[in-house]
């Protein structure tokens, strides 16, 4: 059967069976062509109202001869048998240059907006517009000369994106060595010529500012083949001013996390958050198969919400991708893929990237759907058994390398997991655990009770402390990892306690126990939960949390002597209220130091701890103790 019609003079197969999103394919003349896997095809179907062709895209996933499995990324609905599919030749990729930053895109990188603008809300399949505005005109200024000698990843020049020099590199795909015979700065649209190589045959090769590369090969892998780029050890935490992770739990700067939990624990919120007041220069959000509502709110946020770093819009440096749950299983698989390879092209500028994937578990059930219509053997849940190796490979490609330029770049990758009913034990959450080296662990009940951030401290835990401890022994202090491991031993024999009351009651219990109890609560209360809504306490910067860390060790070392336990309880609720007042006060304000200054003397016993100072001009009506902060 040959699928070769008039109107597809270039198809080289057929389609022959159809499953859902998958299908499976036959080539019209088996000994003259042949499958790549991850190959890219279009199946060519009859217009749909108002478009001059169709063509759906699709990905080879499984070569059987001259048969292959492949899965669209589009509504199948009207394909038939015997359809005609175009072979791309090419693996499925993406556009790389100057014009991402600020970006709405789907999973296999259209621009939503323009999508819209085009065919309405309600998206057209198998529309093809360009990732990047190609008409958009960019200052280039060269960087190298006439003669000089290049490589793959070497730079050429750059040109000014926002804030940003973005950088203009030889094709990362590339080999052999190149000499510069034409370079020309100036101002040029993506499509321009901006310089000719040539190489050690004599051809030459035209460069532009944009290059594709495809999606589930890592950018570095020929660079670090060819020692032109190395992956170093993550040595610097990534600071994100929420003072549970960076002191108890932190993250690597080019490491990886995850946070688990039960839908209402306040994912979303804590990682809005993580990306606003993280110190890296470019962020990207992945949204892949969250409910549409969720994904809406992100894409009309970002673009009001103020930059802490430049004082313009968060957008300006945030690539946005989404694949909401109501879209196409398969272009939801893709595009953290998509997500992961863009944050390595800004990488290799030698930027610090964050990129937050929301959730991974979507991107595994959408693993699973596919197999299951693959008929694999099915793993744990019908999960498919390579879920954990999958899960390693894209947790691997975060890091930390030394470029040619001899920059040092960063990727950081921290993905929610949303565990049905919360159970940590399934396999999505199962594998992420084994993989990452951050684990912060959101609890329902915490979230119940009003906690932000809500993840729980007795069974979250960070590997990073080791390797982390030259730079915390250096910028905070020798002490600084002994208070906090004194203060997580604290909230554990807190807890113990806690559960002891219970069944006892406080009379069943000593005073020493109900004291140790109630300096746990107290550090729980105001060194672990933050206010999201308070300007000053949404975000503590590293030296804020060090002072803060030192006066609540001080607070928690006071033995008495109290009366009994009414004495303690009326004691440490004073310190609450106070501790929450400090939390909301600027530091370099009156109130600040008086709030400080009445802590301690509150902390050593002295009869006029409490006495309230008169308000300074820094104070509001909100920092009354009243009203807890």
């Amino acid at each position: 059967m040959t699928a070769t019609t008039p109107d597809t003079p270039d198809a080289t197969a057929h389609v022959i069976a159809i499953n859902d999103d998958v299908v499976t394919l036959r080539l019209d003349d088996p000994e003259a062509g042949r499958w790549i896997k991850n190959e890219v095809v279009h199946l060519c179907l009859p217009p749909d109202p108002g478009m001059e062709r169709t063509h759906l895209e699709a990905e080879v996933l499984r070569v059987r001869g001259a048969d292959a499995d492949a899965q669209v990324y589009e509504d199948t609905a009207g394909v038939g048998i015997g359809d005609p599919v175009i072979q791309s030749g090419e693996q499925l990729a993406v556009t790389l240059g100057p014009g991402l930053l600020g970006q709405v895109y789907d999973g296999l990188q259209n621009p939503l907006p323009r999508l819209e603008a085009i065919g309405g809300r309600f998206l057209q399949r198998g529309l093809d517009v360009p990732a990047l505005d190609r008409q958009q005109r960019w200052s280039f200024e060269a960087t190298v000369r006439s003669g000089d000698r290049v490589v793959a990843g070497d730079g050429l020049g750059s040109v000014q994106e926002g804030r940003f020099a973005h950088r203009i590199f030889v094709p990362f795909g590339w080999a052999g060595r190149f000499t510069v015979s034409w370079v020309q700065a100036g101002s040029v649209n993506l499509d321009a010529v901006i310089a000719r190589l040539r190489d050690e045959n004599g051809r030459e090769h035209p460069v532009t500012l944009a290059q594709r590369w495809p999606v589930r090969r890592p950018l570095t892998a020929t660079l670090q083949a060819g020692g032109r780029t190395q992956r170093t050890y993550p040595d610097t935490p990534l600071t994100t001013s929420l003072r549970l992770i960076d002191t108890f739990f932190p993250i690597a700067k080019g490491g990886t996390a995850c946070i688990p939990g039960p839908f209402g624990a306040g994912k979303t919120v804590l990682q809005n958050l993580i990306s606003r007041y993280s110190d890296v220069d470019i962020v990207i959000v992945v949204a892949c198969g969250e409910r549409a509502g969720e994904v809406v709110e992100t894409i009309n946020e970002f673009p009001q919400l103020a930059d802490p770093r430049t004082g313009g819009t968060l957008m300006d440096r945030t690539i946005i991708i989404c694949n909401t749950s109501s879209m196409p299983v398969a272009a939801r698989e893709a595009s953290i893929h998509t997500g992961i390879t863009l944050g390595e092209y800004y990488r290799q500028m030698g930027y610090d990237v964050l990129l937050i994937a929301d959730s991974t578990s979507r991107w595994a059930q959408a693993m699973r759907e596919t197999s299951g219509r693959l008929e694999e053997i099915p793993g744990e849940e019908a999960f498919p058994a390579y879920l954990e190796s999958s899960i390693r490979q894209l947790y691997e490609r975060a890091g930390v390398v030394r470029t040619p330029a001899g920059d040092t770049g960063s990727l950081t990758l921290i993905g929610t997991v949303s565990p049905a009913g919360g159970n940590f034990e399934e396999p999505v959450t199962q594998g992420t655990l084994n993989t990452v080296k951050t684990f912060l662990g959101l609890s329902y009940d915490r979230a119940y009770r009003r906690f932000y951030p809500a993840v729980d401290p007795l069974i979250s835990w960070s590997r990073y402390r080791d390797q982390l401890d030259p730079w915390f022994r250096r910028e905070m202090g020798g002490d600084w990892r002994h208070r906090v491991e004194r203060l997580q031993q604290l909230l554990r024999d807190g807890d113990d306690i806690q559960r002891m009351m219970q069944v006892t009651g406080e009379e069943g219990i000593s005073d020493a126990d109900f004291l140790t109890q109630q300096q746990a609560t107290l550090v729980d209360r105001v060194y672990l939960q933050q206010d999201a809504f308070d300007p000053v306490d949404v975000s503590t910067p590293l030296a804020r949390q060090k002072a803060m860390l030192e006066l609540l060790d001080h607070v928690v070392a006071m033995r008495g002597p109290f009366a009994d336990k009414a004495a303690i309880r009326a004691t440490f609720t004073r310190l609450t209220d106070l501790f929450h007042n400090l939390n909301g006060t600027a530091s370099d304000s009156d109130a600040y130091r008086q709030y400080r200054d009445r802590i301690e003397a509150l902390a050593s016993g002295k009869p006029d701890a409490a006495q309230t100072p008169a308000p300074g001009p820094d104070d509001s009506d909100s920092d009354s103790e009243s009203d807890g902060g």
